[in-house]
């Protein structure tokens, strides 16, 4: 029993550190996307909600409750498929980390004079300042996208994805020995899963999916997405982390600048 606690000690500690970003990051995703609502959808949710503040808190808890849960169980997972890295930051890894991260966010801030030039409601969102002159926006795509994402994403589902395909077809190897093409798949399924749970709100922004809205989804959260789950399992979560919430940083600055 001692034994089994012990085990569970570092991944509860580790979840318990991510629950303030995790909080104020899913509070801020809230208001962000509230504002971002076309007026009657968000005249809708605020009634449903009881008001703003409700939702705020709503938003806050659900991150936490997310974080928390997968938080503690992708580190198991991640530390039973020998992911799992020290946590801590090496120079070695920093400087490959930056060359991702500023590689990702020049891909990504292209967004406003590629899809922008044919999807007006990209062009407005970026020169409404939406998504660049909001604190909300920029906190909830810091520590939302950047930490709790790379929790659920990568940590957790990246982690699990790996270690089913290890179970059910190299049975037979022990932890050293899984294949790297199991990772690299469990990469790609991820990736676009991701971009996949970015489709709601992408209806809500344009209120149909349409070829070109897809392809835009897909392309910008799926190959950003296979950029971070390659952090993860060359370096470690933290990482991971860095590139995503320093893409979005990087993205944001030239969009402030330039639009």
């Amino acid at each position: 029993m001692n034994q089994r606690n012990r085990a569970w000690k570092a991944p509860v500690l580790f979840a318990l550190c991510l629950l303030p970003f995790a909080a104020v990051g899913g509070w801020c995703t809230g208001s962000y996307s509230l504002a971002s609502f076309p007026e009657e959808l968000h005249q809708s949710v605020l009634a449903q909600a009881g008001g703003a503040m409700p939702l705020y808190f709503l938003t806050a808890i659900q991150s936490a409750m997310l974080a928390f849960v997968c938080g503690a169980v992708g580190y198991v997972l991640s530390r039973a498929v020998g992911l799992m890295r020290p946590l801590g930051l090496k120079k070695d890894k920093l400087l490959p980390t930056l060359w991702v991260t500023l590689g990702c966010g020049a891909f990504f801030s292209l967004d406003y004079w590629t899809f922008g030039r044919w999807l007006p409601q990209v062009r407005e969102s970026y020169e409404s300042g939406l998504l660049t002159r909001r604190l909300d926006n920029w906190l909830s795509s810091t520590l939302y996208g950047g930490i709790i994402e790379e929790v659920l994403l990568r940590l957790f589902l990246m982690s699990l994805v790996a270690f089913l395909i290890w179970k059910l077809f190299f049975r037979n190897c022990n932890r050293e020995e899984i294949p790297q093409g199991v990772f690299i798949a469990a990469n790609i399924l991820c990736a676009l899963l991701f971009a996949a749970g970015h489709l709601p709100a992408t209806v809500a922004m344009f209120g149909a999916l349409t070829p070109l809205v897809v392809v835009r989804c897909f392309l910008l959260n799926g190959g950003l997405g296979l950029a971070f789950g390659w952090l993860y399992r060359r370096y470690g979560i933290q990482y991971a982390m860095m590139g995503h919430a320093g893409a979005h940083v990087g993205s944001k600055l030239v969009w402030l600048m330039l639009t």
